[in-house]
């Protein structure tokens, strides 16, 4: 949905990697122009694309760090819950 918003950099059947666009993509621009963060929202977006879901509801959903441009991250998949990495660091995590 988000054309260039992001590359995978590594994937597997229950983890994706992805590497972010730098702060010139529109989502960014978008979302606080002048401190460019990754809306939470996104993160369906990006899960849905790379596991080739559709989400129909969303049951449960944690930030716990802002998400900066070009930074990696790491989508890993247990049944319907969702963890987001960065290194070894849980950033966000959702049960659909």
């Amino acid at each position: 949905m988000f054309k260039g918003l992001y590359e995978v950099v590594n994937k597997s059947e229950n983890s994706v990697e992805i590497k972010l666009s730098d702060k010139k993509h529109p989502i960014f621009k978008a979302h606080f122009p002048f401190h460019p963060v990754l809306p939470g929202f996104v993160h369906f977006e990006i899960v849905a694309d790379v596991f080739n879901l559709e989400i129909t509801s969303i049951k449960k959903a944690k930030y716990m760090a802002l998400i900066k441009p070009k930074e990696l991250l790491r989508y890993e998949k247990k049944a319907n819950k969702f963890r987001v990495f960065r290194g070894d660091e849980e950033v966000a995590s959702f049960t659909l």
